[in-house]
């Protein structure tokens, strides 16, 4: 009695925890490909993304009758021309940026030891124990340094890998503009019963409905605050206010990461242009005010609780795609939670991970809902 009953407890073929091990092994060799296949998955999802982004404005125009290829080429120049027109604007002020970085180091260096001179005093005194105490500090020994690569010697490697990306994204997005419907119609002829035809579109076309209203409040958002920050930067004298406007427009795409970025580059900036300590942290304190306004009142508002999601997914989502495809992973890791939650409120058994990604109270009002036969 005793084993038949431990042997039922088990399970046939060994019980659940072999199936776990698999599902484990299983997601660590996808983080493991999807880590390994970066150059190639990157402009590919990004290019996917983009495209059901942009669908909905494509078949808008489709219904004014104005050509499926007139209405691609329309968007992805208008997409080439806005990056062309925001890298050439910026590159000037970046220029000078990198050029002065020796200088504006040995400012910051300068601006911190007067704030914390105490600080100093006491790691000098360190320094001076530890060359005490090493042996052969006081020999003539010669010290061989090795350089490492500049900020613009770096930029030139990394940039025909970006422009070959970028091209890649853009030529695979144009493609899939001028396809039109192709895919969603082989999606309904593969699939075998009607019903899962219907749920198929349903879901295809909730998700294009939800990233497009994600993505065009959030640019909206960002391009307010953008415009917030860099008209407070330059009241306040800081130098390249527009640069600043930048900043903030594009960092806001990143949730959390951005602003803490921002906040650190202005407080660095105003260390740099300002002498009283006051001064020098206004800008960081400034830019704090408006990406706090932002995130807690202004996006919440206007995004509504159908996009509103778990604040420690989110946080781990970018953490997660960043240590994947680094600066790329964190823009698209919100647009891909978007879509995670949309397939989860069309099929029953995701409802629980639905649950979890989404907001407090979120599932409450999912609870309350009646549910619907299908």
């Amino acid at each position: 009695m005793s084993e038949s009953g431990s042997e039922h407890r088990r399970g046939p073929a060994g019980g659940s925890a072999p199936r776990w091990a698999v599902i484990g092994i299983f997601l660590m060799l996808l983080l493991a490909g999807i880590a390994y296949a970066r150059d190639f998955l990157m402009p590919v999802v990004l290019a996917f993304l983009l495209a059901l982004i942009f669908s909905p404005i494509r078949r808008f125009l489709e219904r004014r009758h104005i050509p499926v290829a007139v209405s691609a080429f329309l968007i992805v120049g208008v997409l080439v021309a806005a990056l062309v027109g925001g890298l050439y604007s910026l590159s000037g002020p970046i220029r000078g940026w990198v050029d002065r970085a020796p200088e504006i180091g040995y400012q910051v260096e300068h601006k911190l030891q007067k704030v914390m001179g105490s600080a100093k005093a006491v790691l000098d005194a360190g320094k001076k124990v530890n060359e005490l105490t090493t042996p052969g500090a006081g020999d003539n020994a010669q010290e061989v340094v090795v350089r490492k690569p500049g900020v613009v010697e770096g930029a030139a490697y990394l940039a025909p890998g970006i422009v070959g990306q970028a091209l890649f994204t853009l030529i695979l997005l144009l493609f899939l503009l001028l396809s039109g419907d192709m895919f969603y119609e082989k999606l309904v002829h593969v699939l075998p019963t009607f019903k899962d035809k219907r749920r198929a579109m349903t879901i295809v076309h909730d998700i294009e409905r939800k990233l497009s209203h994600y993505l065009l409040t959030i640019t909206t958002i960002n391009l307010g605050l953008g415009v917030a920050i860099g008209l407070t930067m330059w009241v306040i004298g800081m130098p390249n206010p527009l640069l600043f406007g930048v900043i903030g427009f594009v960092f806001n795409y990143v949730p959390y990461v951005g602003a803490v970025s921002g906040i650190v580059i202005a407080t660095i900036v105003g260390l740099i242009n300002f002498d009283t300590l006051g001064a020098s942290i206004l800008p960081g304190l400034l830019f704090f005010a408006a990406t706090t306004i932002e995130g807690q009142f202004i996006t919440p508002y206007f995004v509504g609780r159908r996009l509103e999601m778990n604040a420690v997914v989110i946080f781990l989502a970018v953490a997660l795609w960043a240590w994947l495809w680094s600066i790329m992973g964190m823009l698209i890791a919100v647009p891909l939670l978007v879509t995670i939650r949309v397939f989860c409120e069309h099929i029953p058994a995701l409802a629980g991970l639905g649950d979890f990604l989404s907001a407090r109270g979120c599932e409450k009002e999912r609870d309350d809902t009646p549910a619907v036969k299908t």
